[in-house]
């Protein structure tokens, strides 16, 4: 089975191309990459004006499967992710059951191993329950096919079980994703500050996600190993990395594109679907977030895609349940924020969401290269819309991006040599 990819502009960070080329891919590898091939395939599709990236890579997300499927199922969040062009996803696991065992985590693997629309990698838990009390079997985890271990949702209160799975998991030749909160003081809805006074409902201090965030950046540069740190939204919390790394700290992290598309305001506008933890921040702390992308700080961009029902999300503020869905909107996100107001490049974005995140998991993705795996993400960079509720293949509809003004789709998606996405 060949393929032809014709006149695509292909931008790869590994090689630095930028420029257009034709992809010919014969079963899962790309087997050709030059100016002009003139060779039959079984397919061929036309990339005149639409671009060619490595596919995308979502190092954090939610499928809720199992025991949440009311919000998302893996074949549900799986056919999300292709249409928002992700080829590979790394879901979170705060399920239930949590795999904290390697019967749990095969019973997701075969069901991603079913549904077969892209690379579905899960994350195990740190913790047995996420309860934060014992640390899970980290060598049978791994063996049954954990990419890393994550108690996120809810964080490791204990400083030392926490140094224990930082320490076991990079000797492993893996990593823990830290949900750095402080729950002491992350009582509330949304962040700290005028907005939160408003609306009379109690807040989350900044301080909350930065004082985990320093215990992260004070374990991994003691014991000289790796940490990973998720979802990072305030200025202080950038700050802390970015100095950690000029020391050479171990240290990596992820951002979302909610983080440097809104502030805290948005909740005035979309109530409980601008709801997510952490919280929105204020414009300093979205400013931040776009220089740590810019220049490293920050490793990779995730969507943290978190489906609720709306029944939960037509909840009051303060009961509404944190969380909002990413796959669609990421690429646009991105393209509408950050690429087309001079803020990032389109080589920026290769490196941010599939060249990174491939080197922070090992696995040999995010590269456009002869005799590489075909999982690429080919979209518009110039087609303008307005967002709605619509458009969502997610089973949950929870995003603040409804309504918004968006630039940039996703016309196909191929993995290991397979369309498993057409926008027409």
């Amino acid at each position: 089975m060949k393929t032809l990819l014709k006149n695509g502009k292909v931008i790869d960070y590994a090689s630095k191309t930028n420029e257009k080329m034709d992809i010919l891919i014969e079963n899962d590898k790309i087997i050709k990459l030059q100016k002009e091939i003139l060779e039959d395939a079984d397919i061929v599709i036309n990339c005149d004006n639409l671009v060619i990236i490595p596919g995308m890579i979502d190092m954090h997300c939610h499928l809720r499967e199992p025991g949440f499927e009311y919000k998302e199922t893996i074949e549900t969040g799986a056919k999300s992710a292709v249409k928002g062009g992700f080829t590979t996803i790394c879901p979170m696991p705060n399920t239930n059951p949590t795999p904290d065992s390697a019967f749990v985590l095969q019973k997701i693997i075969n069901e991603a191993k079913r549904v077969n629309l892209c690379n579905i990698l899960p994350y195990a838990s740190v913790s047995k329950g996420e309860r934060g009390e014992e640390l899970t079997n980290f060598e049978e985890l791994k063996s049954a096919g954990a990419i890393a271990f994550s108690d996120d949702g809810m964080p490791v209160v204990n400083a030392n079980l926490m140094r224990q799975a930082i320490i076991k998991a990079d000797k492993m030749g893996t990593f823990v994703a830290s949900h750095c909160e402080e729950k002491s003081v992350a009582e509330g809805a949304i962040n700290s500050g005028k907005i939160q006074e408003e609306l009379n409902v109690k807040g989350v201090l900044p301080e909350a996600e930065e004082i985990m965030a320093a215990r992260e950046i004070v374990i991994s540069e003691t014991n000289n190993v790796r940490a990973h740190i998720c979802h990072i939204s305030t200025k202080t919390s950038v700050n802390m990395i970015r100095d950690a790394k000029k020391r050479g700290v171990k240290i990596s992290s992820e951002t979302c594109p909610h983080y440097f598309c809104f502030t805290v305001d948005e909740v005035l506008k979309s109530g409980s679907n601008a709801k997510m933890n952490p919280p929105l921040r204020e414009e300093k702390d979205r400013q931040e977030v776009i220089k740590g992308l810019k220049d490293g700080t920050i490793d990779a961009i995730i969507t943290d895609h978190a489906p609720h029902s709306e029944e939960e999300k037509s909840r009051k503020l303060s009961e509404a349940p944190n969380g909002i869905i990413g796959f669609e909107t990421a690429l646009p996100a991105i393209i509408t924020n950050l690429i087309d107001k001079g803020l990032l490049t389109e080589m920026d974005l290769v490196r941010l969401t599939s060249y990174n995140p491939a080197k922070l998991l090992k696995i040999d993705r995010g590269e456009i290269a002869e005799g590489k795996i075909a999982d690429l993400t080919i979209y518009n960079p110039d087609e303008e819309y307005i967002y709605t509720k619509d458009m969502i293949v997610s089973k949950s509809k929870n995003t603040p991006f409804i309504g918004k003004k968006l630039k940039g789709k996703v016309e196909y998606t191929i993995v290991s040599g397979n369309v498993v996405y057409k926008s027409k």
